[in-house]
């Protein structure tokens, strides 16, 4: 029998490779474009825990159900701490509703946990490791040197020209005396910046409000080149996690099972 959940999974799936492409594009996806995705798949959802239950699989609907509040709650809880952005948390959170279970075994067979929105967020997370290795690679081709790990997260941009680019501002640029002073930003103060949604300087707000970041893009264009983070949302890491977890799997429990011999 073909599960219910094949619905969903595509009306995802179509939904976000169009969201990346506005995350991209805009680095904005309305909550609109979920909508058409939750009116076809969350029925099937319902179906595919109707049938569960009048099976005679109690346990197993009870079990993917609590995963999913799970899961939910902690998504909502990235982005309410600014640790996901908005469309990203809301993507694992719709994932997570409906498609508790894979629609059907992938390649690598189906992992211990069989919850296939954590297979999602291992893979996106896994794949969004290649992306640092592709900015290090960039930036030594191009000479851009910076301490580790910055070199890694980010690259140089011209100063009159940042708000033409994604990413938020890595260094800490003043001016005393007439001379400009900078240094990196320290790994917990970006952190607590991230947390707090406070000092953190967007490039995109420096584009959609230049009023309110007067003196920033005065400084930025003293000092000739800013540093700044990639741009690339996250949104399409979990797209692509969401297609090789459908039909490669988890690349963790893949892993377990080269070293096992498996």
């Amino acid at each position: 029998m073909v599960s219910p959940l094949i619905v969903p999974t595509l009306a995802i799936g179509v939904t976000l490779c169009y969201a990346s492409f506005l995350d991209i594009r805009e680095r904005k996806v309305p909550f609109r474009t979920w909508y058409p995705m939750l009116i076809v798949g969350l029925p099937a959802t319902a179906l595919f825990y109707f049938l569960l239950i009048f099976g005679g699989a109690t346990g197993a609907a009870l079990y993917y159900g609590a995963l999913a509040i799970f899961f939910c709650a902690m998504f909502y809880l990235f982005a309410y701490f600014h640790l996901f952005g908005g469309a990203d948390a809301w993507a694992f959170i719709f994932i997570s509703l409906c498609i508790p279970a894979f629609p059907f075994p992938p390649l690598l067979g189906i992992p211990l946990l069989a919850f296939f929105p954590f297979s999602v967020l291992i893979n996106a997370m896994l794949l969004n490791l290649f992306i640092p290795l592709g900015i290090l690679i960039m930036n030594l081709k191009k000479g851009n040197l910076a301490p580790y790990p910055y070199i890694l997260f980010g690259f140089p941009v011209e100063g009159d020209r940042i708000g033409d680019h994604y990413g938020y501002v890595m260094e800490d640029i003043t001016e005393e005396d007439g001379q400009i002073k900078r240094r990196f930003l320290g790994i917990r103060e970006s952190l607590a910046d991230m947390v707090t949604g406070e000092r953190r300087v967007y490039t995109l707000d420096l584009r959609r409000k230049p009023d309110e970041y007067t003196k920033e893009r005065d400084l930025y264009k003293k000092a000739g080149r800013v540093w700044i983070s990639y741009g690339v949302p996250f949104i399409v890491p979990i797209t692509a996690g969401l297609f090789s977890a459908l039909f490669l799997g988890d690349f963790i429990f893949g892993l377990l099972q080269v070293f096992n011999g498996g």
